[in-house]
């Protein structure tokens, strides 16, 4: 019994490193579709053009990660995606003007928080079936509550708003 749990564990551990290799191996491609970007108390969204290009370059931790909205002259973001470890847990958006957004791989999604001035971004990125899903929250930085009495049973908390809400299904062109 003790061996078929080893075995069982050593299964599923090279199954959830081989899941890890396949990012992004398996998300090569040229992605399309739309956005459906939705602002807090508006339930009709405004809708934008989408494009997700990841290729792998000549280094085999860094891959192309070129997003453009609207038309490529319109807003053309080439950055580049590159593994900050062996694991593939830790990437990092690299925008090519001294801006690098940490990214990790949580539950088959490649998942992301910074904050650009007053605003907080949350940001995902999963396959679900033939499809590229990409989803953006966006949250004021500052509180717009704060409760609790700072106890054990009663900690501090703090709220934000939601200002706004990001989701695009890309289909790979190729």
């Amino acid at each position: 019994m003790k061996i078929f749990i080893l075995l069982l564990a050593c299964l599923v551990s090279s199954g959830l490193t081989a899941q890890k290799r396949s990012f992004p191996q398996t998300w090569s491609g040229d992605w399309q579709g739309e956005v459906n970007w939705y602002k807090t108390g508006d339930a009709v969204p405004s809708k934008v053009s989408m494009e997700l290009k990841i290729h792998p370059t000549f280094n085999a931790d860094t891959w192309t990660w070129q997003i453009i909205y609207g038309a490529a002259a319109e807003d053309n973001r080439p950055y580049k995606l590159i593994s900050k470890d062996s694991s593939g847990t830790h990437w990092v958006i690299d925008e090519n003007n001294g801006i690098i957004l940490d990214q990790y791989w949580v539950a088959n999604k490649l998942c992301g928080m910074f904050t650009v001035g007053s605003s907080t971004i949350i940001n995902n990125y999963w396959l679900e079936g033939d499809s590229l899903v990409v989803e953006f929250y966006s949250i004021v930085a500052k509180p717009v509550n704060a409760t609790g009495d700072g106890t054990t049973n009663s900690p501090k908390v703090d709220s934000y708003q939601i200002a706004g809400y990001q989701k695009a299904i890309l289909k790979r062109r190729y």
